[in-house]
């Protein structure tokens, strides 16, 4: 570290030491030994900005890899041509963007004897499967939701940062990575899908990158709440290419033009369908998770009744169904045409009934199939293997159940290659087989 500057500066290079050697990190005497140089900067005087400017470039020139920080970090255009050349700048005092920084340059390695935490921090989840959040916030304007007043704009984490964290969870043994945000199709938007080196090649920040590389770590990999932007299409092939599950989850909400265009969401419900359609077309296999709101304000008994249509005509696998809540702070709220609570539940009693018969339907087709498994759980009072299909997201969709006599060593984590014997309204019944297609254990 070259600290220069007031004692000011000093305490903040202080601050930035103890939280790095917090987390192991150790200070080289020279730059030769270091693997990433930090320069907090002066930039008072004139006299001060050219010694900090001195400073950085000694600092490239004999190591190559710069964080700069510090009262000239405030400006990045007084850095002339080094700003383009060093890893990262940031203002005074800003201690978490500076050990961010280092994280990327240098990774701390994991010390199981001494480190308190693992390299991917504490999970709630199963040791199977895990969530993995690639931004924060959301820049749409849909006028039921408030999440961008409460979590602020789309705010995507940098590529390498979120591969990290993923390296570290498949090292942990994670089998299913589910990825998760606000808007998962719109990854890297914000930051104009920035590159960065990633084991030796350049990746974009970009939701497509992202699930090729994230295909090459895991098993499986889900994605999450993927606005129906373009860029699914291209997911949807990698899907078939088996980088991702073969699962969209995507939020339609309504299928009626005018409740559609209230809600501020695509409109066109035809091109909708031919979209699914197209969908299916590259991956035959693909299960569609989609969430919808009844009783929206304006909402008629003909636009239900299209949407209960659009419904028979979709065959969506999985289906949520919210009354619209008039949420304070929400555009909505503002818009005439209010129903009634008693039509908005009769309405959604009757949309969830007309999916159980659609979700039915679909789950029979699946009977006499060979699919994969993941195992979640034991049942021993219920003597069943609980497990999931490609198809279904833990906690929310369906599940496959097994006798526990037909895989007697089966356990939480393990997957299974299964024969599909039966089905209901929402899960699916089978047995495991073996390489020659008899039951097996």
């Amino acid at each position: 570290m070259v600290s220069l500057g007031c004692a000011k500066a000093l305490v903040d290079s202080e601050r930035i030491a103890s939280a790095l050697r917090a987390e192991g990190y150790d200070f080289a005497p020279d730059y030769a030994g270091a693997d990433v140089v930090i320069v907090n900067t002066c930039g008072f005087l004139d006299s001060a900005r050219a010694e900090s400017l001195a400073a950085i470039s000694e600092a490239l020139a004999e190591n190559g890899k710069v964080v700069v920080t510090g009262c000239m970090g405030a400006d990045a255009a007084a850095l002339g041509e080094v700003k383009d050349r060093v890893l990262a700048i940031t203002g005074p005092a800003d201690v978490p963007a500076v050990l961010q920084a280092v994280r990327r340059a240098a990774p701390p390695p994991h010390d199981p004897k001494i480190d308190l935490l693992p390299p991917a921090g504490l999970k709630f989840t199963p040791p199977h499967y895990a969530y993995l959040k690639i931004s924060e916030g959301c820049s749409n304007k849909c006028t039921f939701c408030i999440i961008p007043r409460l979590r602020g704009p789309l705010t995507s984490r940098a590529i390498d940062d979120v591969l990290r964290e993923a390296g570290a969870l498949a090292e942990r043994g994670v089998k299913e990575l589910l990825v998760i945000s606000q808007d998962t199709a719109a990854y890297g938007r914000d930051i104009r899908y920035a590159a960065a080196e990633w084991r030796g090649r350049q990746l974009r920040a970009h939701v497509t990158d992202l699930a090729r590389a994230l295909g090459g770590m895991f098993p499986w990999v889900r994605l999450h709440y993927l606005y129906p932007y373009p860029v699914v299409d291209e997911l949807v092939e990698l899907m078939a290419d088996g980088l991702a599950l073969p699962y969209l989850d995507v939020p339609f909400q309504h299928a009626a033009p005018d409740v559609l265009k209230r809600m501020r969401r695509p409109a066109d419900e035809e091109k909708l369908l031919k979209r699914i359609e197209r969908w299916r077309a590259i991956c035959p296999d693909v299960a569609i998770r989609s969430t919808f709101i009844v009783g929206f304000p304006g909402e008629t008994e003909e636009d239900f009744r299209f949407l209960l249509d659009w419904l028979k005509e979709a065959r969506i696998d999985r289906v949520g169904c919210f009354v619209y809540e008039p949420v304070d702070g929400a555009a909505a709220n503002a818009l005439d045409g209010a129903v009634p609570r008693e039509v908005a539940e009769e309405r959604k009693r009757e949309l969830m009934l007309l999916q159980e018969q659609i979700s039915a339907a679909n789950l029979k087709r699946k009977v006499g199939r060979m699919t994969r498994v993941l195992v979640d759980e034991i049942d021993a009072e219920q003597g069943l293997v609980v497990a999931r299909s490609a198809w279904d997201a833990p906690e929310v969709d369906g599940m496959v159940l097994i006798p526990r006599e037909a895989a007697p060593r089966a356990a939480p984590g393990d997957f299974l290659d299964v024969r599909i014997t039966g089905s209901d309204v929402h899960d699916l019944l089978a047995v495991p087989v073996d390489s020659e297609g008899g039951a097996g254990a």
